[in-house]
Protein backbone atom coordinates (compact mmCIF):
# COMPACT_ATOMS: atom_id res chain seq x y z
CA UNK A 1 0.00 0.00 0.00
CA UNK A 2 1.32 3.09 -0.94
CA UNK A 3 2.24 5.72 1.45
CA UNK A 4 0.05 8.93 1.43
CA UNK A 5 1.92 12.02 1.45
CA UNK A 6 1.66 14.17 4.25
CA UNK A 7 2.32 18.01 4.37
CA UNK A 8 2.49 19.77 7.78
CA UNK A 9 0.17 22.74 7.87
CA UNK A 10 2.84 24.74 10.07
CA UNK A 11 5.49 23.91 7.44
CA UNK A 12 2.87 24.82 4.44
CA UNK A 13 2.59 27.88 6.47
CA UNK A 14 6.57 28.79 6.69
CA UNK A 15 7.17 28.55 3.34
CA UNK A 16 4.39 30.89 2.57
CA UNK A 17 5.74 33.04 4.43
CA UNK A 18 9.19 32.88 3.58
CA UNK A 19 7.83 33.16 -0.17
CA UNK A 20 5.81 36.43 0.92
CA UNK A 21 8.96 37.98 2.74
CA UNK A 22 10.86 37.10 -0.41
CA UNK A 23 8.36 39.09 -2.78
CA UNK A 24 7.90 41.77 -0.48
CA UNK A 25 11.83 42.24 -0.27
CA UNK A 26 12.20 42.12 -4.45
CA UNK A 27 9.31 44.98 -4.58
CA UNK A 28 11.21 47.14 -1.82
CA UNK A 29 14.21 47.07 -4.30
CA UNK A 30 12.79 47.45 -7.49
CA UNK A 31 11.07 50.77 -5.80
CA UNK A 32 14.79 52.03 -4.97
CA UNK A 33 16.36 54.28 -7.98
CA UNK A 34 18.46 51.83 -9.32
CA UNK A 35 16.25 48.84 -8.69
CA UNK A 36 16.55 47.19 -11.72
CA UNK A 37 19.75 47.36 -12.60
CA UNK A 38 20.74 45.90 -9.23
CA UNK A 39 18.28 43.10 -8.65
CA UNK A 40 19.22 39.28 -8.50
CA UNK A 41 18.79 36.46 -6.98
CA UNK A 42 21.37 37.35 -4.61
CA UNK A 43 20.49 40.60 -3.54
CA UNK A 44 16.57 39.80 -2.91
CA UNK A 45 18.13 36.83 -0.51
CA UNK A 46 19.92 38.92 1.36
CA UNK A 47 17.47 41.65 1.46
CA UNK A 48 14.65 39.09 2.64
CA UNK A 49 17.38 37.38 5.12
CA UNK A 50 17.06 34.06 3.37
CA UNK A 51 20.04 31.90 0.91
CA UNK A 52 19.86 32.43 -2.48
CA UNK A 53 18.73 28.23 -2.89
CA UNK A 54 15.90 29.34 -1.06
CA UNK A 55 15.01 32.19 -3.24
CA UNK A 56 15.89 29.54 -6.16
CA UNK A 57 13.92 27.08 -5.15
CA UNK A 58 10.66 29.03 -4.64
CA UNK A 59 11.07 30.80 -7.97
CA UNK A 60 13.40 29.36 -10.61
CA UNK A 61 14.77 32.19 -11.89
CA UNK A 62 15.33 35.97 -11.82
CA UNK A 63 12.17 36.24 -14.35
CA UNK A 64 9.93 33.74 -12.22
CA UNK A 65 10.69 36.00 -9.36
CA UNK A 66 9.92 39.50 -11.37
CA UNK A 67 6.62 37.65 -12.38
CA UNK A 68 5.67 36.54 -9.08
CA UNK A 69 6.17 40.45 -8.11
CA UNK A 70 4.12 41.82 -10.51
CA UNK A 71 1.55 39.65 -9.96
CA UNK A 72 1.20 40.35 -6.42
CA UNK A 73 1.61 44.14 -7.29
CA UNK A 74 -1.48 43.30 -9.65
CA UNK A 75 -3.82 41.73 -6.66
CA UNK A 76 -2.60 44.56 -4.63
CA UNK A 77 -3.28 47.21 -7.55
CA UNK A 78 -6.87 45.56 -7.87
CA UNK A 79 -5.90 45.11 -11.59
CA UNK A 80 -7.89 42.52 -12.26
CA UNK A 81 -11.11 44.54 -11.90
CA UNK A 82 -10.64 44.60 -15.76
CA UNK A 83 -13.34 41.71 -15.64
CA UNK A 84 -15.88 44.76 -14.47
CA UNK A 85 -14.97 46.95 -17.40
CA UNK A 86 -15.79 43.87 -20.07
CA UNK A 87 -19.13 43.27 -17.76
CA UNK A 88 -20.44 46.70 -18.52
CA UNK A 89 -23.62 46.78 -20.21
CA UNK A 90 -22.82 49.98 -21.73
CA UNK A 91 -19.81 49.45 -23.55
CA UNK A 92 -18.42 53.82 -22.93
CA UNK A 93 -19.15 52.64 -19.35
CA UNK A 94 -16.54 50.00 -19.34
CA UNK A 95 -13.93 51.61 -21.25
CA UNK A 96 -14.51 54.85 -18.69
CA UNK A 97 -13.80 51.94 -15.93
CA UNK A 98 -11.09 50.09 -17.74
CA UNK A 99 -9.25 54.19 -17.85
CA UNK A 100 -9.91 54.36 -14.36
CA UNK A 101 -8.39 50.88 -13.64
CA UNK A 102 -5.46 51.14 -15.41
CA UNK A 103 -4.55 54.43 -14.02
CA UNK A 104 -5.21 53.33 -10.55
CA UNK A 105 -2.77 50.11 -11.11
CA UNK A 106 -0.15 52.19 -12.99
CA UNK A 107 0.18 54.69 -9.45
CA UNK A 108 -0.23 52.28 -7.23
CA UNK A 109 3.51 51.39 -6.55
CA UNK A 110 6.90 52.65 -7.99
CA UNK A 111 7.60 48.97 -8.61
CA UNK A 112 5.54 49.18 -11.31
CA UNK A 113 7.79 51.21 -13.31
CA UNK A 114 11.04 49.45 -12.98
CA UNK A 115 9.03 46.35 -14.26
CA UNK A 116 8.13 48.13 -17.13
CA UNK A 117 11.40 49.24 -17.56
CA UNK A 118 13.16 45.07 -17.07
CA UNK A 119 10.82 44.76 -20.20
CA UNK A 120 12.44 47.25 -22.39
CA UNK A 121 15.84 45.58 -21.60
CA UNK A 122 14.92 41.77 -20.99
CA UNK A 123 13.39 39.96 -23.77
CA UNK A 124 11.87 37.07 -22.36
CA UNK A 125 10.33 39.37 -19.13
CA UNK A 126 9.01 41.35 -21.84
CA UNK A 127 7.38 38.29 -22.95
CA UNK A 128 6.35 37.54 -19.92
CA UNK A 129 4.73 40.51 -18.63
CA UNK A 130 3.09 41.00 -21.59
CA UNK A 131 1.24 38.00 -21.60
CA UNK A 132 -0.42 39.43 -18.43
CA UNK A 133 -1.15 42.81 -19.83
CA UNK A 134 -2.32 40.96 -22.84
CA UNK A 135 -5.45 40.47 -21.30
CA UNK A 136 -6.37 44.56 -20.96
CA UNK A 137 -5.46 44.44 -24.94
CA UNK A 138 -8.43 41.72 -25.49
CA UNK A 139 -10.79 43.54 -23.27
CA UNK A 140 -10.33 46.82 -25.37
CA UNK A 141 -10.51 44.85 -28.14
CA UNK A 142 -13.86 43.83 -27.32
CA UNK A 143 -15.21 46.51 -26.16
CA UNK A 144 -14.04 49.02 -29.38
CA UNK A 145 -15.90 45.96 -31.23
CA UNK A 146 -19.35 46.71 -29.31
CA UNK A 147 -18.81 50.18 -29.70
CA UNK A 148 -18.03 49.55 -33.18
CA UNK A 149 -21.03 47.15 -33.85
CA UNK A 150 -21.46 47.14 -38.11
CA UNK A 151 -20.22 50.63 -38.29
CA UNK A 152 -16.65 50.13 -38.75
CA UNK A 153 -14.45 48.24 -40.89
CA UNK A 154 -12.52 45.63 -38.95
CA UNK A 155 -9.27 47.55 -39.84
CA UNK A 156 -10.73 50.69 -38.34
CA UNK A 157 -11.24 49.04 -35.51
CA UNK A 158 -8.04 47.24 -34.88
CA UNK A 159 -6.15 51.18 -35.41
CA UNK A 160 -8.64 52.08 -32.60
CA UNK A 161 -8.27 49.52 -30.27
CA UNK A 162 -4.31 49.80 -30.44
CA UNK A 163 -4.65 53.57 -29.93
CA UNK A 164 -6.58 52.89 -27.16
CA UNK A 165 -4.24 50.71 -26.16
CA UNK A 166 -1.19 52.58 -26.07
CA UNK A 167 -3.14 55.34 -24.39
CA UNK A 168 -4.17 53.47 -21.41
CA UNK A 169 -0.54 51.97 -21.01
CA UNK A 170 2.09 52.98 -18.73
CA UNK A 171 4.14 54.62 -20.74
CA UNK A 172 1.70 57.34 -21.90
CA UNK A 173 0.60 57.17 -17.82
CA UNK A 174 4.39 57.96 -16.59
CA UNK A 175 4.50 60.69 -19.17
CA UNK A 176 1.72 62.50 -18.21
CA UNK A 177 2.18 62.12 -14.26
CA UNK A 178 4.92 64.66 -14.13
CA UNK A 179 2.99 67.27 -12.28
CA UNK A 180 -0.64 65.90 -12.36
CA UNK A 181 -2.53 64.17 -10.57
CA UNK A 182 -3.54 60.79 -10.66
CA UNK A 183 -7.06 61.72 -11.59
CA UNK A 184 -6.22 64.35 -13.76
CA UNK A 185 -4.03 62.41 -16.39
CA UNK A 186 -7.50 59.94 -15.66
CA UNK A 187 -9.39 62.54 -17.20
CA UNK A 188 -7.18 63.30 -19.79
CA UNK A 189 -6.69 59.65 -21.12
CA UNK A 190 -10.44 59.45 -20.83
CA UNK A 191 -11.01 62.47 -23.56
CA UNK A 192 -7.91 60.57 -25.50
CA UNK A 193 -10.01 57.44 -25.76
CA UNK A 194 -12.92 59.05 -26.39
CA UNK A 195 -11.33 61.25 -29.29
CA UNK A 196 -9.94 57.84 -30.66
CA UNK A 197 -13.73 56.40 -30.11
CA UNK A 198 -15.95 59.52 -32.78
CA UNK A 199 -12.74 58.96 -35.08
CA UNK A 200 -13.83 55.56 -35.61
CA UNK A 201 -17.30 56.55 -35.60
CA UNK A 202 -17.52 60.42 -36.49
CA UNK A 203 -21.38 59.96 -37.08
CA UNK A 204 -21.83 58.77 -33.28
CA UNK A 205 -22.34 62.26 -31.76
Amino acid sequence: MPKRSYVSPVRADAAAEKRNRVIEAAARLLREEHGITAFSLEAVAKAAGVTRLTVYNQFGSRRGLLEAVFDDIAQRGRIMRLGEAWAAPDPRTGLELLVEIFCEFWSSDPAIGRLQDAMLIDPEIAQALGERLGRGRQIIGGLVARLAEDRATPAQQRDTADLVFGLTGFAMFRLLASGRSTGAVCGLVKTACDDAIRRMLPDAG
